[in-house]
């Protein structure tokens, strides 16, 4: 568990002061004493059901993160798990693009919009429609559909498009209400991103860029980013945290966070540029370490986490891959 002393540190720098504190009321539900079950199964059922949302209950109260999150107007406990992670690998910094697949409820895009401001941007996307944190733009849709992928690739190479006009403060220069700041700020977002769909065609790396690939061939004096950009990779952190309803069946559990994994990794190896970190949750199972070896193969070091804010009895953990090598190709990459 971390000392108080570097808790602190952690997170000092996401307080945003009192305005962000929240006052949450849990209120039990109530119980119609008239009520039957309208039979032994439903009964039982309902019982099953009351009991787990007890423990979760209990668990929440007592949990030392969860109560953290609340009291510095985090969206969940999982924002420490990022800040952890960041403390130790240094993924962030101001001005960075960073993708979030998965985003929902919002906690570590709450996490990486702090960590790459000024200027930064960050894209969140997920099934689940969420209440984005300020400064967050999003793309609501099934990660795993082409279209929506396309969409964020379209989305991620316009330079300027989801970053803040203005740095975030706790107050708008002519005395706004801060309601109406975020209000503002994620309708400029949203107006950004329609404009961007209705008036530009969503079109893959033109065709020509391969061509002139060819023509100019290997000792053609391109610099890493020149290289990147004319590819599309222009995103500097692929963050996923991606995960299926649990069935309970510990292996399918696990081969499902792998195959999210996968499509992760897949993304991050056309976007992300060189020098690049990607970061995704697993369940921990017998196929993680064939996803480790490909992971190793595109990035100069990764690493297996289960930072303190993770439960000890959850199997999940994470990949931190690191750096992005230059060189690799999809073959490299992917083969079995």
């Amino acid at each position: 568990m971390l000392s108080r002393r570097v808790f602190q540190q952690l997170t000092d720098s996401l307080l945003l002061g009192p305005r962000c504190r929240l006052a949450i009321a849990v209120c039990p539900p109530q119980q119609d004493a008239n009520h039957r079950p309208r039979s032994r199964v439903a009964g039982i059922t309902a019982l099953r059901a009351s009991s787990s949302s007890t423990r979760w209950k209990s668990r929440q109260g007592k949990d030392f993160f969860a109560r953290e999150a609340r009291v510095q107007g985090l969206k969940s406990r999982a924002a420490f798990k990022l800040l952890q992670l960041n403390e130790k690998h240094k993924l962030f910094k101001p001005g960075q693009t960073v993708v979030d697949l998965g985003y929902a409820p919002g906690s570590w895009s709450q996490v990486a919009v702090n960590r790459t401001n000024p200027r930064g941007r960050v894209i969140g996307i997920d099934l689940i429609p969420a209440q984005p944190p300020r400064g967050v733009s999003t793309i609501q849709g099934d990660f795993l559909s082409p279209a929506i992928q396309e969409e964020v690739r379209a989305y991620v190479r316009d330079p300027e498009l989801g970053r803040l006009r203005r740095p975030i403060s706790s107050h708008d220069e002519e005395g706004r209400a801060e309601a109406e700041v975020d209000d503002m700020d994620c309708s400029s977002l949203d107006i950004e991103r329609q404009a961007h769909l209705e008036g530009a065609e969503a079109a893959p790396v033109d065709p020509s860029v391969k061509q002139q690939d060819n023509e100019d061939g290997p000792g053609a004096k391109l610099s890493r980013k020149e290289r990147d950009v004319r590819h599309g990779r222009v995103v500097d952190v692929v963050l996923s945290d991606m995960m299926m309803n649990t069935s309970g069946n510990a292996f399918r559990d696990h081969a499902g966070s792998m195959d999210l994994c996968m499509a992760a990794l897949t993304f991050a190896f056309d976007t992300l540029k060189t020098g690049g970190h990607f970061m995704c949750k697993y369940y921990q199972g017998s196929e993680d370490r064939a996803f480790e070896t490909k992971l190793k193969r595109l990035f100069a070091k990764v690493y297996r986490e289960k930072p303190d804010s993770s439960r000890n009895e959850s199997k999940e953990a994470y990949f931190v891959a690191l750096r992005r090598k230059d060189t690799p190709t999809t073959e490299d990459v992917f083969r079995e």
